[in-house]
């Protein structure tokens, strides 16, 4: 061997030694979807081809949460290593906190299930996360993947969590409000994330069941959710995702289905949803926090999605700070024993700023309503009305709203909009929007420009 293919053969294992050589490549495939706006291509991870990493394997036993937790985090680490997928064979599997990795798909067999235990401690140290709109050092989502690329969570079992503990933390007491207020005081100051640590005897902020926090190319596919702590699947300053086929049943407080905030380029399918607060609430930061991170929602179709119980069917706001845009929802249903409060809500404050641009509505039916089809208030505060006064007024320019072949049973009337004088919700457009029995007025409107119905 010459000296030169000494060289060239050392030199090649010194950059796998020290991890020079080229990452660890997970095949990809784009989806196309059709939208009423340019909808750039989804990038998902495909992991068809992948080698598989069962996590009995590495040591996990039924019944030994310890076992069970370690084995996990170490299949996903070997996975992360060559990409691969970390299979959850059937059974019931109580486990602490995941965290995902690149390049790793977590899949729960048929008859799988992941079970998270009820125990906070098990989701400590603390993880940057954040809390309705508010970045801050947090108890772990149940499932975490920070910073990844080409993650999925996959298969036919379930995911689900223990909730006597979170139950207990519904309320929220004197002290859980002074922490929530301190926390938005902190934003407000530009205090950094890493000083913003939540994790007390008093805050009780629940965490997040699955969140993907700066993630890219994510895809969620045909898992059952049961139960949440808080909410329920939140994108976070992500891009890239697609979520199809989940089961989501979850009637907690504030449990919301999916919360896409911050994130773009993202299609919901084929989705049924069962739980206590909104299906799809499409946020982008509160206040502070979104005029500092400048990242909007955009780029979010859902389509073929069934609601069977909750509040809204979409939720636009009413953190929105860093503004929303370019939303299609496409031939969904609110089944006939749901008591929804709005088909779509938008929903914003003085102190939000950012702004609402190009929400497409098409092909919805619903039952019975408890408020209307379509709901917009510019002064939705809720417990912030008095917990903090107005530091800074910033208002939400709303405009390019858009309903077809929207029809409904009952309800209260079939539009409202609660505009700013100062600042008018513009062009609003329902073309064959109907509410068969209306026991208010159907056209509740203020503050309007360039209303079409």
């Amino acid at each position: 061997m010459t000296y030169k293919s000494i060289f060239t053969l050392s030199f090649i294992f010194l950059l796998v030694s020290t991890g020079f050589a080229q990452e660890t490549k997970i095949k990809t495939k784009k989806i196309k979807v059709e939208a009423p706006f340019s909808m750039p291509d989804i990038t998902i991870p495909d992991f068809s081809a992948a080698p598989t990493f069962d996590i009995t394997e590495f040591g996990a036993t039924i019944g030994d949460k310890e076992r069970i937790s370690n084995a996990i985090s170490n299949a996903i680490a070997a996975a992360s290593k060559q990409g691969g997928t970390v299979v959850i064979p059937a059974g019931e599997w109580l486990t602490k906190k995941i965290h995902l990795r690149s390049n790793v798909n977590l899949h729960l067999a048929k008859g799988a299930t992941l079970l998270f235990s009820g125990d906070p401690e098990d989701y400590l140290p603390a993880v940057f996360s954040s809390w309705e709109g508010l970045e801050c050092y947090n108890y772990s989502p149940l499932i975490y993947a920070f910073e990844a690329k080409n993650v999925a969570i996959t298969g036919e079992g379930e995911i689900k969590a223990e909730m006597e503990v979170w139950k207990k933390w519904f309320p929220r007491p004197q002290a859980h409000m002074e922490s929530i207020k301190r926390l938005y005081n902190w934003a407000q100051d530009g205090l950094p994330v890493t000083e913003r640590n939540m994790v007390n005897d008093t805050s009780n902020l629940r965490p997040q069941f699955v969140q993907f926090n700066r993630c890219e190319q994510v895809l969620v596919e045909n898992i059952k959710i049961r139960n949440s702590p808080f909410w329920t699947v939140h994108l976070y300053l992500s891009k890239d995702i697609v979520v199809r086929n989940i089961d989501v049943y979850a009637h907690g407080h504030n449990n919301d289905g999916i919360d896409p905030e911050m994130s773009q380029n993202i299609l919901i399918e084929n989705c049924i949803f069962d739980q206590g607060d909104d299906a799809v609430a499409i946020k982008s930061g509160r206040n502070p926090e979104g005029w500092r991170l400048k990242t909007p929602s955009k780029n979010i179709v859902i389509r073929n999605c069934i609601m069977n119980d909750g509040h809204q069917l979409v939720a636009i706001g009413s953190e929105l700070s860093g503004g929303i845009e370019n939303v299609s929802v496409q031939h969904c249903e609110a089944g006939p024993k749901a008591n929804l409060m709005h088909l779509l809500f938008i929903k914003t404050n003085e102190r939000m700023g950012g702004y609402v641009n190009g929400i497409y509505f098409n092909d919805v039916k619903a039952h019975n309503l408890k408020d209307g089809i379509l709901g917009i208030d510019t002064d939705v505060l809720y417990q912030w009305r008095t917990l903090v006064p107005t530091k800074v007024k910033k208002l939400t320019p709303i405009q390019n709203i858009q309903l077809t072949n929207i029809h409904a049973e009952q309800g209260k009337f079939i539009v409202k909009i609660n505009g700013n004088a100062a600042l008018p919700v513009k062009n609003v457009f329902l073309e064959n929007v109907t509410l068969k029995k209306a026991t208010e007025k159907e056209v509740q409107n203020s503050y309007v420009d360039d209303f079409r119905f």
